[in-house]
């Protein structure tokens, strides 16, 4: 599997920022080691800054959303939601009197559906999951409890780092012998959230966005900028803004993975070949 440059965001391809393909590999690869005794994963080998080879799964239809705070800009994010008045989220009670980046009394699973290319993913219960389905229910309890134990494994390890572990997702697949492994990326700023510890809490009482390392940086650019939230013509996304979504991308990695980054620089196809040749 190749992980790229290519960024996307409302369920669109938009662009593609510097380095972004390594740096996610590299992040994955650190946290799927780190986490492998809370559940096996899909990972054999790393032979190349942008290349894993790994076990073959069916990818379950589900994707296990994980949120420890009130935020989110997009059209299926849980502040949505709580904005426009809704009292529940994907079977949870909602807590009255909330603001804007507020910590959740606890962290809750917030599955979705897995939308074909140019379609959005659909934010739903376990038990609709369940009843429509596209899982069973002892796989949704058993994969809503790793995804959980994951979460708060990442939350600790990011506090150590002074970072917040906002929220995240995880994706899951079966082998053809019918085991179930952690697969795609984990705790990237693609599929997560990063704050600044240091800070949040005082920006929160004034309320402000927190510090941000993740990809929220560019959504939050399109939102305000372009009105942009997936529907339509993409704008175009200058390059300070795709530079400094790659600034905050290192920044995360570095943070937690506590070792520079250094890119690979070399033409990519050619070098790609040349390692798995090697593997």
């Amino acid at each position: 599997m190749i992980t790229t440059d290519r960024l996307s965001a409302f369920d669109r391809v938009l662009c593609t920022i510097p380095f972004k393909g390594q740096v996610l590999h590299s992040m994955t690869a650190f946290w799927m080691y780190l986490l492998r005794h809370i559940i096996p994963n899909h990972m054999v080998n790393v032979p190349d800054p942008n290349v894993v080879i790994a076990s073959q799964c069916e990818p379950l239809q589900v994707e296990f959303v994980v949120r420890g705070y009130l935020t989110g800009s997009t059209s299926t994010s849980i502040w949505t939601a709580y904005a426009r008045g809704d009292e529940t989220f994907c079977g949870h009670l909602l807590p009255n009197g909330m603001r804007k980046h507020g910590r959740l009394n606890k962290p809750i699973v917030t599955p979705s559906t897995k939308a074909k290319t140019g379609a959005h993913d659909v934010s739903l219960s376990g038990e609709e999951l369940i009843q429509r389905g596209l899982i069973s229910g002892s796989d949704f309890g058993y994969l809503e409890n790793r995804a959980l134990a994951l979460y708060a494994a990442g939350v600790e390890h990011c506090a150590q780092r002074g970072l917040i572990l906002v929220d995240t997702k995880y994706e899951f697949g079966r082998t053809p012998d019918g085991e179930l492994l952690l697969i795609d990326e984990v705790h990237t700023p693609d599929s997560s959230r990063f704050w600044e510890t240091v800070d949040y809490e005082a920006r929160f009482a004034a309320g402000e966005d927190p510090r941000a390392l993740d990809k929220e940086y560019a959504r939050m650019w399109l939102t305000k900028e372009c009105g942009f939230k997936g529907d339509g013509p993409i704008p175009e996304i200058p390059d300070e803004v795709r530079m400094e979504t790659a600034r905050r991308y290192i920044a995360a990695y570095e943070r937690i993975v506590g070792a520079p980054f250094i890119p690979e620089t070399s033409e990519p196809l050619a070098r790609i070949k040349a390692n798995l040749a090697s593997a």
